[in-house]
């Protein structure tokens, strides 16, 4: 009897720990005063600023508008496609993936100009990579300006969340000085506009899609494991979309243009890229703990640092969350081609 009271006992006090423990890790992420970067700008209906880019049977749109289901099963895929086309902007979703086994499947929010400037095109992606039962979803971000499609300037990370069991909220804030991406209204990078960086900063109109769709051939261990349609039809939920920013025909000398000054989508988009010290504050937070994996680290894709990069340093790598979780995340060149629909018809150029 004795003996049971002391296990009980100490399992009471382990499980105590253990949620201090979990409190303190918690309790280490910053908190954000103020407003979040994300409420200053409206919603919209999907029919306001969305139309159906291809596997239109696989696109539902809610009721009111104001959400919408992507899915891929065995026929095809699905997206959507920005009805205008950006000249620099703050563009963002809330976005939940489906669950259980997502081997191949990719999820794209992401801005390009790939059927516009064919050889030219820029491209801002948020990228999330399917996993078998019982691994997590994959997430990475990734920039190409003026066709360098040869040179990924990729970021690959885990999340301090599930992103299956909720609704969370992904932003691209493009400007001319620089991007930040957000997840959540954190930022978890920012790629400054720099001469190193020269013509390859993307600086065309660009639209802004989402898809899912097969990426069986490289998606989940460079191919190991394919899309299971025994587990389809694999869902993407969609809602409180922002599209905000200066539309522009992309044919016009777009270089010239300038949004009406009485619009958020002047001048005013540069104010929420200059990061507050509680944001600068964030992003060191998430950036010491969740990348896996940094173009600026890949000295075997890269054996001379980029340009952009900071100088390399064996003992201080950029991505160290493999050190953390005990693991390493190989990252394997991809093939990047155009993504279309069942029909023929040009859907997207996904990068990833």
């Amino acid at each position: 009897m004795a003996l049971a009271v002391a296990l009980v006992a100490l399992v009471f006090i382990w499980v105590c720990g253990f949620s201090q423990l979990a409190s303190a890790v918690g309790s280490s992420r910053p908190r954000l005063a103020g407003k979040r970067v994300t409420e200053n700008f409206a919603s919209l209906r999907f029919e306001e600023g969305y139309t159906s880019l291809f596997g239109e049977d696989n696109v539902k749109v809610a009721e009111d508008g104001k959400a919408v289901m992507l899915s891929l099963d065995k026929r095809t895929g699905s997206g959507l496609l920005s009805q205008d086309m950006y000249m620099y902007g703050l563009f963002s979703a809330s976005i939940k993936l489906p669950d259980d086994y997502t081997a191949g499947v990719v999820v794209a929010f992401y801005t390009s100009n790939g059927d516009i400037f064919q050889g030219t095109h820029d491209e801002l992606d948020f990228e999330f990579l399917g996993n078998i039962r019982g691994k997590e979803w994959r997430i990475q971000t990734n920039v190409y300006g003026n066709g360098s499609t040869a040179f990924g300037r990729e970021e690959r990370y885990t999340l301090w969340f599930d992103p299956t069991e909720d609704f969370h909220q992904y932003t691209i804030l493009w400007t001319d000085k620089r991007t930040l991406f957000f997840v959540d209204d954190v930022p978890i990078r920012e790629i400054p506009r720099t001469a190193a960086m020269g013509a390859h900063y993307p600086s065309k109109p660009m639209s802004v899609y989402a898809t899912v769709w097969d990426g069986s051939d490289w998606a989940t261990k460079g191919g190991r494991y394919r899309v299971n349609y025994k587990y389809s039809p694999f869902v993407v939920s969609l809602s409180n979309l922002v599209l905000e920013g200066c539309a522009v025909d992309p044919l016009e000398q777009f270089h010239t243009v300038s949004c009406p000054a009485d619009t958020t989508s002047s001048d005013s988009l540069s104010q929420f890229s200059e990061l507050s010290e509680d944001q600068k504050a964030l992003m060191e937070w998430f950036r010491s703990k969740y990348i896996s994996y940094s173009y600026c680290d890949d000295d075997v894709r890269y054996p001379t640092t980029p340009a952009d990069c900071p100088p390399r340093d064996p003992h201080k790598k950029i991505a160290t969350a493999h050190v953390r979780f005990g693991h390493h995340q190989r990252h394997r060149k991809k093939n990047r081609k155009s993504h279309r629909s069942s029909s023929g018809a040009a859907a997207a150029v996904v990068s990833l």
